[in-house]
């Protein structure tokens, strides 16, 4: 690699730039829109949230904040239960609860909740030394390693023999595989972002409690008969069990799978993704914790034979459940395969999923924005959901706020998060259309590996195994803003997606000797700071 030196000093200063379902049964057409100013249109009006669980009233808890003037209303079913398929989150769900002033002592102990480093990947590769790699979240401590990472990782695809695990470089990696929490002793300013794990069903009900007693949310619970709309055909009111009517200005289909206001009344086609990401079905069944175990601070993915298992510890139980493609195995296959992954026999019930991969075309349609279920799925391979809710609502607030309840606004706002979907999406197909899993050479890890990826994950391979400056690749697509140049090297690094060892040589002089040990020594000793995860939990 000529001119190896100067090339390192590049990358580690890129790496400062980097850091950073079913339709409602009657349709009323002929209520006018009310007579509101663009901007004050959904402010200043009555804004009804049809659907609870947690996509639900998160979106209640922030509209309700950011526009105090409006009247919110959540309408559920109490016949309908919540999915519930993951229980993991990215630090957005930290910015969420410190943005609602609510403290960690306060929800934790209620919903069951542990920290959260990041990803811990296990079999998505056989290449000897990566059978296992952990994803983090960005800390503040990696822009004195990332560069290193970034440079060694470049000479190893290049045919250099030099240290390029992600784990090696990354002090999360180090502070999960000792189960410590993320905060840091006192003497000790650096902060280690982090996420959470949860029970789904109750962050849902804390957050309705919120809503209501503290912001002024009014909860309806009610079975929704039809939908009236307007003349110019967004929606008018939920017409309910009853012959109750619900009036809004702005509607928030928060419906999940049946996604009743977007698909089912306004007719938003459904963009699948189920050509590149083809897992459609999960079972899942939680199991016992012992409190005498050390409690783990990362989610788990371990690959099986159609699929992957998260394995997610709360501090009453490990949530369980295996994704899986029903064209490559049966529902009794896959309970019997997660059964055996647990070790646990008959033992308890397993509950089996559908699910539907991919977003509707815009999430702003009309005078209705979708969120949840009802706006899109992607698997929870990164525990994106709920990023992508606070994400979508945020947004769709501030683009009222600046431009008002217009076509201005709404056009730009359904592309900015059409493509934050796509872009979740690329890296979670990166997951498999890069694994290294050759057990089944004809099965669907084979078959995961000869997926058509989008041209942008093109342009991002093609970077990788060229040798090129994979984080300037980035900068050029600007998908940083969804995982940014290091999230995207612990992957094809972390699968060990290199040379064989066989045809690596030794570095030359035209190469930097990154000094491992002084890595190592560092990362060791920022780690003498941290504290097992029990004793950082709130009580």
């Amino acid at each position: 690699m000529a001119g190896g030196r100067r090339a390192a000093r590049h990358d580690r200063a890129r790496y400062q730039r980097d850091r950073g379902n079913h339709p409602a049964r009657l349709c009323r057409v002929g209520a006018a829109p009310v007579n509101h100013s663009a901007r004050d249109f959904a402010r200043d009006g009555a804004i009804v949230i049809l659907g609870g669980g947690t996509a639900g009233w998160i979106a209640a808890c922030l509209i309700a904040q950011r526009w105090p003037q409006g009247r919110v209303t959540l309408v559920e079913s109490p016949e309908i239960g919540i999915v519930g398929v993951g229980e993991g989150s990215t630090p957005q769900l930290k910015y969420f609860f410190d943005r609602l002033g609510i403290a960690e002592a306060e929800w934790m102990p209620a919903c069951d909740a542990t920290y959260k480093l990041g990803i811990g990947f296990e079999g998505w590769s056989d290449r000897q030394g990566f059978e296992r790699y952990f994803h983090p979240f960005p800390t503040a401590l990696d822009s004195h390693t990332a560069g290193s990472f970034f440079y060694n990782t470049r000479a190893r695809r290049t045919g250099r023999d030099v240290a390029a695990h992600p784990d090696q470089f990354l002090l999360p990696a180090r502070l999960a595989a000792a189960g410590c929490a993320p905060q840091s002793d006192e003497s000790f300013p650096f902060e280690v972002s982090y996420g959470y794990h949860f029970d789904a069903y109750k962050v849902g009900a804390f957050l309705g409690r919120h809503a209501v007693a503290k912001l002024g949310v009014t909860h309806l619970q009610h079975r929704v008969e039809g939908i009236e709309r307007r003349a110019d055909g967004g929606i008018a009111a939920l017409l309910c069990d009853g012959g109750e009517r619900i009036a809004g200005d702005v509607f928030i289909d928060s419906s999940g799978f049946r996604s009743l206001l977007f698909e089912g009344t306004l007719g938003v086609p459904f963009v699948s993704y189920g050509d590149t990401l083809f897992n459609d079905s999960a079972v899942v069944m939680p199991t016992s914790r012992d409190a005498a175990e050390p409690l783990a601070s990362q989610t788990r993915a371990t690959a099986l034979s159609a699929g992957w298992v998260w394995d997610i510890p709360l501090t009453s139980r490990t949530g369980n459940g295996y994704v899986y493609s029903s064209a490559y195995l049966g529902s009794d296959q896959a309970e019997a395969e997660l059964r055996a992954h647990l070790a646990i026999g008959n033992e308890g019930t397993a509950r089996h999923l559908s699910m539907r991969v991919g977003r509707v075309a815009e999430s702003w349609s009309h005078n209705a924005l979708a969120v949840g279920l009802a706006q899109g799925f992607l698997e929870p391979l990164e525990a994106t959901a709920l990023h992508i809710v606070i994400a979508t609502v945020e947004a769709f607030l501030d683009a009222v706020d600046q431009d008002g309840f217009t076509e201005k606004a709404r056009a730009p706002f359904n592309a900015r998060i059409a493509a934050r979907y796509d872009g979740v999406r690329d890296y979670i197909v990166a997951h498999y259309r890069l694994n290294q899993h050759h057990a089944d050479p004809h099965g669907y890890w084979a078959a995961a590996r000869a997926v058509e990826p989008s041209d942008t994950l093109k342009r991002v391979m093609s970077a990788w195994f060229t040798g090129a400056d994979l984080a300037a690749t980035i900068d050029q697509l600007d998908i940083a803003r969804y995982y940014n140049a290091i999230s995207w090297h612990c992957l094809l690094a972390g699968y060990g997606t290199f040379p064989e060892d066989a045809r690596l040589v030794p570095p030359g002089p035209d190469i930097d000797r990154i000094d491992m040990a002084g890595i190592d020594d560092f990362l060791r000793r920022c780690a003498l700071n941290f504290r097992p995860h029990t004793d950082h939990l709130p009580r």
